[in-house]
């Protein structure tokens, strides 16, 4: 789901809130005291900053790594994982615990990679559940837009905030928000509100024409210092922006970042000719990163394929908007790179476990296959590992092969919706719900532990989106 342009605004001529980077950077959690802790920890008791965990005894790690266990997705039953410095330091059996480390019985639990959202518009957060009864463009006329042309630095921040904890408290570990907000002001209250969440992400700007100076201010001044943050330029591709969409292709390539577009997300947009557009440009290759891509030809699949395009799926978003259905055997068949993405205001949601079990559920629907692609360990894969190969940074996270940034998370199958065990793989992407999410580690840190978000006041966050939303409504 994309979003149409706002009207430019002037940029804010305030100063950048001081800090910005270093209070991105600085400790989000409080206490240091090393030892053992379970993960029912009492509500006074802090969770500790300390740079060396080891989460003890997990019944099972899926560590996405297949030369680190067994099967496709690397399994390695009653292990640990120890993490240090932010990054993944080993995983094994009864590994030592090193001096001063924190350490978190992990006995009957599951560890996994954190999830990987390719793919979301969070400031939608202000629309959920609305327009329900209407397709890509009715949605947008109806919902997005007159939400989007109202919103305040304040309002935004809120709601950006609540969507990007959401997000958290389901497993995400890495997203890419793909905005198309122009008031330097409401950018910098963006990202602020990204920053401020801990989570790992991508800020994909969409200008709304070639204005070089602003994308370089964005990204230098507020997205640079952030140590979590990363930048891409966003995009429509279509024959009528094809010059705006050819300086966006020049903007990333100068900039060394990704070119992030909108593709054939309804079958009216046939007439954009977006994937000849990008050809055209020279942007179709390993740094493009093409989203829904549900009514490509086999033509078109297979010129993504041979450039090395990356893509990112949006099954629940695509099922809502009544869409289609991306043709993931197909891109499966050619090697295409696809990760999945949540995609904002039209998933109302977070919750990864949901998106997995729909790009399995949509296909088997679309084919009558049970076997058809993607499988249980398929999704899973994409969910992780898959989506940090189409944004290209899995040589940092997407699986827990030690050297990589510890992103991961820790489910708890003892629940009325889990248990019993009967194939744990299966029940997490069946069973499984953001409420399993016992624990979510982001570089190292824990930003959700015993089952709640560390040192954030949810019924706050809550309150203050309530109170923008409402401010909102009444302006229109």
């Amino acid at each position: 789901m994309q979003s149409t342009p706002t009207p430019q605004l002037a940029p804010s001529r305030r100063d950048l809130l001081a800090g910005l980077g270093l209070a991105a950077a600085a400790p989000l959690l409080l206490g240091v005291t090393a030892g053992s802790v379970s993960r029912n920890r009492p509500a006074d008791q802090p969770v500790p900053v300390g740079r060396t965990v080891l989460l003890r005894g997990a019944a099972l790690v899926l560590t996405m790594d297949p030369a680190l266990g067994s099967g496709p997705l690397g399994s390695v039953e009653n292990a640990d994982v120890l993490m240090r410095n932010g990054t993944i330091a080993a995983v094994g059996t009864a590994l030592q615990t090193p001096p001063g480390a924190w350490v978190v019985d992990a006995s009957g639990k599951l560890v996994m990679p954190g999830f990987v959202d390719t793919h979301n518009h969070l400031w939608q957060a202000v629309i959920r559940g609305g327009c329900t009864d209407g397709n890509l463009f009715g949605w947008f006329q109806r919902c997005a837009d007159p939400q989007r042309g109202r919103l305040t630095p304040a309002a935004l921040h809120s709601f950006v905030r609540l969507a990007a904890l959401d997000a958290v408290q389901s497993g995400v570990t890495t997203l890419v928000d793909w905005v198309d907000i122009f008031a330097y002001d409401l950018i910098e209250s963006y990202v602020r509100a990204l920053a401020g969440t801990g989570v790992r992400f991508t800020y994909a700007m969409f200008p709304p024409k070639p204005d070089a100076a602003l994308v370089t201010k964005v990204k230098k001044d507020l997205v640079d210092p952030v140590p979590l943050g990363s930048f891409q330029i966003a995009t429509h591709a279509a024959r009528a922006l094809q010059d705006l969409n050819r300086a966006h292709w020049e903007a990333a390539q100068d900039l060394g970042v990704m070119l992030n577009s909108h593709v054939l997300e309804r079958p009216e947009q046939r007439a954009d000719d977006p994937i000849g557009v990008l050809t055209d440009i020279g942007a179709l290759g390993p740094r493009l990163l093409i989203n829904h891509a549900i009514h490509l030809t086999d033509d078109e699949i297979a010129a993504v394929a041979d450039h090395d395009a990356r893509a990112a799926h949006c099954p629940l978003s695509n099922m809502r908007l009544a869409s289609g259905v991306m043709r993931l055997p197909e891109f499966r068949r050619r090697g295409v790179k696809v990760g999945l993405g949540l995609d904002g205001g039209t998933n109302d949601t977070s919750d990864f476990h949901a998106l997995m079990k729909t790009a399995i559920g949509l296909q088997r629907a679309r084919t009558t296959d049970a076997g058809v692609f993607p499988q249980v360990h398929d999704v899973l894969r994409m969910a992780t590992l898959g989506g940090a190969e189409a944004l290209g940074i899995a040589d940092r996270v997407g699986s827990l092969t030690p050297g990589k940034r510890a992103d991961l998370v820790v489910i708890d199958p003892a629940a009325l919706n889990f248990a019993p065990r009967f194939d744990w793989v299966g029940q997490i992407v069946f069973n499984g719900r953001p409420e399993n999410i016992d624990s979510v580690f982001v570089d190292g840190r824990a930003l959700k532990f015993g089952g709640r978000l560390v040192d954030i006041d949810t019924n706050r966050v809550v309150r203050e989106a309530e109170a923008a939303a409402t401010r909102l409504r009444a302006a229109g």
